[in-house]
């Protein structure tokens, strides 16, 4: 099979969109040429080019087929809409068994052929975020002017050309001619196919394999870090990025004027990634280090020197303005920031940040006094928690706020428990983030997302499908997150109730609040689902009465999943949809079956065993449930299994006798009565 590579050069791409567009090229190329059975696609993606290479067949042999169209009785509109669509005439039909049917010839067609009919249109229509329009000759749009295309199928040009009508395309034809290195080895140059191109560019300076450069990158600097007993601070993001900007890495490493040095670590490293794409490195005790690294995208002349001084005036610049904010923010306390907060709006329907501060005040302590925290440091860090909001620091870099809260905290004389509260009460941000850890900064983190989610359900906005732009869900996992893994006993209807109480009466009493008990329900079991548990578990142990306790509510659930793991939990299972199967098709009968079994209606003994081990197992069961000792609640009920599995061998419950058949439909109600005390079983798969 011949190998079709397209390479689509243009000025430079942000590095974002790479890969999604390299992703997007093969999808599009494999879907347009179907008839091809297109194989091993491989898609490359850079600064200034997105490429695929992929095997297709010859061609598409000749053929012929029919197609059924409308009933011979068919609304004439109906022929007519088939015929155009086929674009056939009616002469073509001919009429079997009441249906017209078209008969067609379908010619043999080259690969060649095809891929310069597909490809205008699939470029035309691109799917980039943001694409633009230049020149004044054509409206084709681009993420950036596109400068060449390369076509080439078994190593030979695939022409075509952009030009639509009185659009010319900006005269782009399909070639085979591409550039390299933009400073290190300009100019056009004639490539074969793949491999060719692949090993042309890369004797032209340019690294087609992102993965590759990523590697080269971290490697770069890693290296030139350990030289110097530092190390590089982890950052995925950073790296995919950098790799996205440049086609030659060439790793640096400069140095940062100690006139800086006293400038919290995260700022540094923050103004370093966010303004220039540098690296932060550290010290082997941690410290932040005087040193930087950073990719330069050509080959330095006289050993890096211009370059690395060019770029430490660059950053000096940085950290100056840094340095700035850092002093005058601190000529204002965080308390003394309070009233301006007033004038921040948090959402036009929940108020401002003045407001959402004094909401957290009360509801950190309350948190605080459930989980057994100082509930006065909680308040204290609930308020000042978002101060750090009118910072010029937060203000330049947001994903600072929380951090800069804590270190203005702690030149403000706050107490060391309420500044680290305010540092962590972001936390988690994500499913790898670290947890808050101590209790007041539990207290506080709980605070301020049970509030989120109370305000955002009580004026109506709470997720739906796929939107959720208040990042509820992320709130929720939060939450739940905190919950487990401090398991915590705490209850959270209370709080939702405790948070609600800090709104305005319209809003406390908005109906949708009530929907915050099942909205974290979901994420706990969409949770689990990604832990590889088994949450349908978790779903039957809340159908019997959801638990506000999360820990309470995961230990029953971890208990029954652990009894299901046995042979007496597998089949108590089995037994127990079984009796759930019996009652639901005879209650339709003449049910329901309520009500205590009669002993003297029992004539089978193994009906006397069921209900005598129904009668011993209900008192243990209930009490090991009200002393959450849920091994022993197991226990009673892996009990049950032996007696009912005997009741299902021997005794026929649809008996002939009508009182008997309804005295054993009654002790099968019994038996699902006592089974969903811990569980609904008929809610388990398996």
């Amino acid at each position: 099979m011949p190998e079709l590579f397209i390479e689509l050069f243009c000025e430079e791409i942000p590095a974002r969109m790479q890969a999604p567009a390299a992703a997007d090229l093969a999808r599009l190329v494999v879907e347009a040429l179907a008839p091809l059975s297109p194989a091993a696609p491989r898609s490359f993606s850079g600064p200034r080019r997105i490429a695929l290479a992929v095997t297709v067949a010859a061609g598409v042999a000749a053929g012929s087929g029919s197609e059924r169209g409308p009933r011979e009785s068919a609304p004439e509109q109906a022929l007519a809409g088939f015929l155009r669509k086929h674009q056939a005439s009616r002469d073509a039909l001919t009429l079997e068994n009441g249906f017209w049917v078209l008969s067609r010839e379908t010619p043999a067609i080259e690969a060649a052929r095809l891929v310069s009919e597909a490809m205008p249109g699939l470029l035309r229509r691109f799917p980039w975020p943001k694409s633009m329009r230049w020149g004044a000759t054509s409206a084709f749009a681009w993420v950036r002017p596109l400068r060449r295309i390369v076509c080439l199928l078994g190593g030979e040009v695939v022409p075509f050309s952009l030009a639509d009508g009185s659009d010319d395309g900006h005269g782009l034809v399909a070639s085979d001619l591409t550039e390299g290195h933009r400073f290190l080895s300009p100019g056009a140059v004639r490539i074969g196919d793949a491999a060719d191109w692949q090993q042309t560019l890369g004797s032209r300076h340019v690294n087609v394999d992102a993965q590759e450069r990523r590697r080269l990158v971290e490697s770069g600097i890693g290296a030139l870090a350990a030289q110097e007993g530092l190390t590089v601070v982890a950052d995925g993001g950073l790296l995919d990025e950098v790799a996205g900007l440049v086609e030659w890495p060439v790793p640096l490493i400069g140095s940062i004027g100690d006139r800086f040095m006293d400038l919290p670590p995260e700022v540094m490293q923050v103004s370093m990634r966010v303004n220039q794409r540098y690296f932060a490195l550290r010290q082997p005790d941690g410290r932040a280090a005087p040193r930087f690294g950073f990719i330069a995208n050509t080959i330095p002349g006289d050993g890096g020197a211009t370059i690395i001084a060019g770029n430490e005036r660059v950053l000096a610049a940085r950290f100056s303005d840094a340095r700035h904010f850092w002093d005058l923010d601190r000529t204002v306390t965080l308390a003394g920031r309070i009233a301006a907060l007033d004038g921040v709006t948090f959402h036009a329907k929940l108020g401002t940040q003045g407001a959402r501060a004094v909401r957290l005040q009360s509801l950190a302590a309350a948190v605080a006094t459930a989980i057994g925290a100082d509930a006065m440091q909680a308040a204290r860090a609930g308020l000042l928690a978002k101060a750090d909001l009118t910072t010029g620091m937060v203000g330049e870099f947001p994903e600072l706020q929380g951090v800069m809260g804590g270190y203005y905290a702690t030149h403000d004389g706050e107490a060391a428990p309420v500044a680290a509260a305010i540092r962590e009460h972001y936390q988690p941000r994500g499913p790898g983030d670290a947890l808050p850890a101590a209790p007041v900064s539990i207290a506080v983190a709980l605070a301020d997302k049970i509030d989120t989610l109370t305000g955002f359900f009580a004026i109506g906005e709470k997720p739906g499908g796929s939107g959720d732009p208040y990042a509820l869900r992320r709130a929720a996992l939060g939450v739940i997150r905190i919950v487990r893994e401090h398991r915590l006993r705490i209850d959270l209807d209370a709080l939702f109730r405790e948070a609600a109480s800090f709104y305005p009466d319209a809003l406390a009493r908005n109906d949708e609040l009530a929907l915050l008990p099942g909205f974290i329900a979901d994420r706990l079991r969409v949770q689990l689902r990604a832990e590889g548990a088994r949450h349908n578990v978790l779903t039957a142990v809340s159908a019997v009465g959801q638990d506000p306790d999360l820990t309470r509510l995961l230990a029953r659930t971890e208990a029954v999943a652990g009894l299901l793991g046995t042979d007496d939990g597998r089949n108590l299972l089995a037994a127990a949809k079984r009796a759930a199967n019996i009652l639901r098709i005879e209650d339709k009968k003449d049910g329901p079956h309520d009500g205590a079994p009669d002993l003297s209606l029992m004539i089978q003994a193994e009906e006397h065993a069921l209900a005598d081990a129904l009668a011993r197992a209900l008192p243990t069961i209930d009490t090991a449930l009200a002393d959450e000792s849920y091994d022993a609640a197991m226990a009673s009920m892996a009990s049950l299994r032996r007696p009912l599995d005997v009741f299902f061998d021997a005794v026929t419950v649809n008996a002939d006798s009508a009182p008997v058949r309804r005295n054993r439909l009654r002790l099968l109600s019994q038996t699902r009565a006592t089974l969903a005390r811990v569980a609904d079983f008929t809610l388990i798969e398996g």
